[in-house]
């Protein structure tokens, strides 16, 4: 992402929030953002932060939701797995860097550990959530017309669930950003890492800028990410309305 132009990165994810939102001057507001970031000379630790998170996330994703669609099918695995989110959602982030630091060193590796690590139970959690609770009747009408697990899971329970998953997925992308910012601690580079170097220095100016970074960042990622899963749900509203007005009288 480095030798990536900035305008190409900013136009990329302007056109992503307005494919999200529909919404043209959320678009502007997210190259306006940027660019402010572009501005304060921060461009080279945002793309840093950027890839890191992309990283983490899709790691997260790889083992959330899977974990998430096993536990929903099995009480054994869920009675097992449950205690241990419970120990991962109340433990400090700042105590997730002390064994990947001793195992691992200082650098991105350790920081993406941690990262991924912290940012799996709300995942876990609520895909685990969006599956139980896809209507018994859907799953029943399914097996009615002779579909088998696989069919069932993938055409009936995912495309249901997928509101609660991208809840998780956008829950995992802010606490993967909270982290990261934690992670510079242990040799993370990116935006984390200006604010760190503010507090070592006492430079208010940096870290206020560091930190005005950070916040138009991850307002950009939340909306999008919230977007994109309320865009799912109000589809699947009007498609069940419109269902509703056909079977009517």
């Amino acid at each position: 992402m480095h030798i990536t132009p900035p305008w190409l990165i900013i136009g990329l994810i302007a056109v992503l929030g307005w494919l999200a939102t529909r919404k043209l001057w959320f678009a502007v507001t997210c190259a306006i953002g940027l660019f402010l970031i572009g501005a304060f000379g921060l461009w080279a630790a945002l793309v840093q932060t950027l890839a890191l998170l992309i990283v983490s996330v899709i790691v997260t994703m790889l083992i959330g939701i899977p974990m998430g669609i096993l536990m929903a099918g099995s009480n054994r695995l869920r009675r097992v797995v449950t205690p241990v989110l419970d120990v991962m959602q109340t433990m400090p982030s700042f105590v997730y860097l002390i064994p990947v630091l001793m195992l691992f060193g200082i650098g991105k590796v350790p920081a993406l550990f941690a990262t991924v690590i912290y940012a799996l139970p709300p995942l876990i959690r609520l895909t685990m959530l969006g599956i139980k609770q896809v209507p018994h009747e859907m799953v029943e009408a399914g097996r009615s017309f002779g579909s088998n697990h696989k069919q069932l899971l993938i055409w009936i329970k995912l495309p249901q669930a997928l509101p609660s998953i991208m809840a998780g997925i956008n829950q995992a992308v802010m606490m993967s950003l909270s982290m990261e910012v934690l992670a510079s601690m242990i040799g993370a580079p990116g935006l984390g890492e200006d604010v760190l170097q503010s507090i070592q220095t006492l430079n208010i100016g940096q870290g206020l800028q560091a930190g005005t970074a950070i916040v138009i960042m991850a307002i950009i990622i939340d909306r999008i990410t919230q977007a994109f899963g309320q865009g799912r749900r109000a589809r699947d509203e009007l498609r069940h309305s419109n269902h509703s007005h056909k079977q009517a009288p």
